[in-house]
């Protein structure tokens, strides 16, 4: 939870969003130690050593502010939870990693997926299938492709754990907590959990998948579909600032998310190269014991300190590689994502004003014909006279009028839909990262914290350590003398 500093004060506004005010309003205990009936400052009316009691009193009712507004909102987010594991009506989990051998030596592995369905759409209330990566990948491509006004969650890169071998229990591990919150995304959202691709995922039999997957758009058109949502962001004229503040915000996020990755990789490598001197570190002293007799309790104390430093280096850095980072890369993904959603809104924009500037051209080209004189248009050598000309060119143009004011009608329709959409993914995407990141830098901490607390109890032995052999040798200094 966030903490509540004075004057830093934040709460929860109407929408859910943090409203976080500069100077907030005292409260009345506060306000009554601070200020007197007259509206001067207390301070300077009492003796000076009642300042520390003022301050103990106001800190206590901050604190105790604070501690409300907290447990306010972990009420809140319980309370959140239980309404939805009630309302939920698709369950979706993914776990039992196993490796599978191919055919000319290569492997592969399989994720178990159990679903668990109280919907009238699925046959059955429960299944368990096996699927693969690219599987995985079949089924956001179909989601992108069906659903393009929608926010489709990001699945792992294929290579993101670079260190790990791809069929190590810790690469795995990983691969197989992304893959679970992929679905879970999925499953948890009022549209694309009623995708059809996603249903043929969860329940389709391992060949009658194969048989789906050959279906579906060329390479060519996905190109096509491509170039013109990126054509589109350059031939776009009334794009609504609310999207433009929301490009930049995205890129600026993509953009501190971005350094924060290559920051935190630089510091994993360092790390592990810390952790190689370590190891070598270590047995200097073990070995260096056995030639110094009345060192060695001394010199191996201090290679066990080492080696419990070595330890909690690679267990932190493990921690980082395996729970910061991919969160991380996921809403790098993530920032990649809402850029594509945005370009494909503004494509279908670029079409709703390219049909609007077709039905003012038609409609210009109207009057046109109705103030001009047909007498010697090409139309009069045919015998016609120059009112049945120009009713025929009217009639024409009215069809025509007629048919881009529909098309205008579906595209604005759509571009409403798609305004629609994109709101309530990102109002989704807000709430899901807000509770994210906090996991996230709760789990850093608490990590950093538990690494310090290991490498600083190792070197208080050490000390406690040298002050017992100081305390000896004195003592055994004392009796000599007597």
């Amino acid at each position: 939870m966030a903490e509540v500093k004075e004057g830093d004060m934040k709460t929860m506004g109407d929408s859910g969003e943090d409203l976080t005010l500069a100077n907030p309003p005292q409260d009345p205990l506060t306000r009554a130690l601070n200020l007197n009936d007259d509206g001067f400052e207390e301070a300077d009316l009492r003796s000076p050593g009642a300042d520390s009691n003022v301050s103990n009193a106001s800190n206590a009712s901050q604190t105790a502010l604070a501690g409300s507004i907290k447990l306010e909102e972990q009420e809140e987010e319980i309370e959140e939870e239980d309404q939805d594991m009630e309302t939920r009506d698709l369950f979706v989990i993914v776990d039992d990693p196993e490796k599978h051998s191919g055919t000319m030596g290569t492997a592969y592995v399989t994720y178990r997926v159990l679903t668990k369905t109280t919907r009238s759409s699925f046959d059955n209330p429960e299944y368990v299938v096996r699927r693969r990566y690219q599987d995985f990948l079949w089924l956001r491509n179909k989601l992108e492709e069906t659903q393009p006004t929608h926010l489709i969650p990001p699945l792992p890169e294929k290579h993101s754990l670079r260190r790990y071998d791809h069929f190590s229990p810790e690469f795995l591990k990983t691969r197989q907590k992304a893959l679970n919150k992929f679905l879970m995304r999925i499953a948890d959202h009022p549209i694309l959990s009623f995708n059809s691709a996603f249903q043929i995922f969860l329940t389709a039999k391992a060949w009658e998948l194969t048989a789906h997957k050959k279906q579906g758009p060329s390479v060519l058109s996905r190109m096509g579909d491509s170039m013109r949502n990126v054509a589109a962001t350059y031939m776009l004229k009334g794009r609504s600032p609310e999207y433009t503040m929301m490009g930049e915000y995205i890129q600026t996020f993509g953009d501190k998310l971005g350094t924060i990755n290559r920051v935190s990789e630089r510091l994993i490598k360092e790390s592990h190269d810390y952790i190689t001197e370590l190891g070598e570190y270590s047995p200097v002293f073990s070995l260096w014991s056995n030639s110094e007799v009345e060192l060695a309790e001394t010199m191996n104390c201090m290679a066990d300190c080492i080696e419990t430093c070595q330890k909690a280096v690679q267990e932190l850095s493990d921690e980082q590689e395996q729970l910061f980072l991919p969160t991380v890369r996921e809403y790098l993904l993530y920032a990649d994502s809402i850029k594509s959603v945005l370009k494909k809104r503004d494509s279908i924009q670029v079409e709703y004003e390219l049909a609007q500037e077709d039905s003012f051209k038609k409609k210009n080209e109207r009057e046109q014909v109705k103030i001009s004189d047909p007498s010697y248009s090409l139309g009069s050598l045919t015998g016609k006279t120059p009112d049945e000309i120009k009713e025929q060119k009217m009639a024409k143009l009215e069809k025509m009028i007629d048919e881009v004011d529909k098309q205008c009608t579906i595209l604005q329709d759509k571009t409403d839909c798609a305004n629609a959409d994109l709101k309530a993914d990102l109002d989704r995407w807000h709430k899901n990262k807000r509770k994210d990141f906090k996991d996230l830098y709760m789990g850093l901490a608490d990590r950093q914290i538990n690494y310090y607390e290991k490498t600083l109890s190792a070197w208080e032995n050490v000390i406690q350590h040298l002050q017992k052999e100081n305390a000896d040798s004195c003592a055994k200094n004392e009796e000599n003398k007597e």
